[in-house]
């Protein structure tokens, strides 16, 4: 396919200008620092989540500093998970219940919709924790997040703590978008090339992102870079190339 052997030129060029560093600075919005909760910033927050007190208090560092509201909690529960060393398990329960959440259009819209009374989340979200048999470091997560009336924020929360999960693990995520799933031969080969930048000590998770607006190349989110080699971008630079005026008196007389 014409499409696939595009995809495959790029790749190279790819390679050679990650090598070299040759990366534009990607955009990130920052969450605005809203309080969803007033004790969020408060060292003691993170134990309640444990089911008792702890022997031995542990302290607990994260290892990416978040903000906005969806980061402290998810700061939160990231030092509450570890302290008691689930935090595989705490990861994979909230993924769990996002899932859920975006296969039940009726689940979905119980997890946005703020008129629900607080009793009633409460209950709700404390039977679909006992059923699903999570974690108590995870069902007093939930359970306080609906009384605080903050469901509809637990996909972005879940999304924060991967982040710290990953960081945690040493993992670092670039997103790869094209027209195309991208070969396995050559999806191994940019793994390869993004490893050897990241060195020893790190390794590179690959998620691949399919948009057909950008028309064929590829696009490589990595860390807080972007290197983007779609034919949507060069197209847009050639024609701001073209629309720029020509100088036909370059000439001195």
């Amino acid at each position: 396919m014409a499409m696939a052997g595009r995809l495959r030129s790029s790749l190279p060029l790819l390679r050679r200008a990650l090598s070299v560093g040759n990366f534009s600075a990607a955009e990130r919005s920052v969450a605005p620092r809203a309080a969803l909760c007033p004790t969020i910033s408060n060292p003691e927050f993170a134990r309640n989540y444990a089911s008792g007190p702890p022997a031995k208090e542990q302290k607990v560092k994260v290892p990416v500093k978040m903000y906005g509201a969806s980061g402290n909690y998810a700061s939160a529960l990231y030092i509450a998970a570890v302290k008691v060393n689930v935090l595989d398990k705490v990861e994979s329960e909230l993924n769990t219940l996002v899932e859920a959440s975006k296969k039940s259009p009726t689940f979905s819209q119980f997890m946005k919709d703020i008129s629900v009374t607080k009793d009633t989340r409460v209950k709700a979200i404390t039977d679909i924790c006992d059923q699903a048999k999570f974690s108590d470091i995870t069902k007093n997560f939930l359970v306080l997040v609906a009384e605080y009336g903050r469901l509809g924020h637990v996909e972005r929360i879940a999304q924060r703590f991967s982040e710290l999960t990953m960081a945690h693990r040493g993992e670092v995520k670039a997103t790869v978008t094209t027209v195309i799933p991208l070969p396995p031969d050559e999806e191994k080969e940019l793994r390869e090339t993004l490893q050897e930048i990241l060195g020893q000590g790190k390794k590179v998770k690959v998620e691949q992102k399919i948009d057909p607006s950008i028309l064929g190349g590829l696009v490589v989110e990595f860390g807080q870079k972007v290197f983007d080699m779609s034919i949507k971008t060069r197209a847009a630079q050639m024609e701001r190339f073209l629309r720029q005026p020509i100088n036909l008196d370059g000439q001195s007389s």
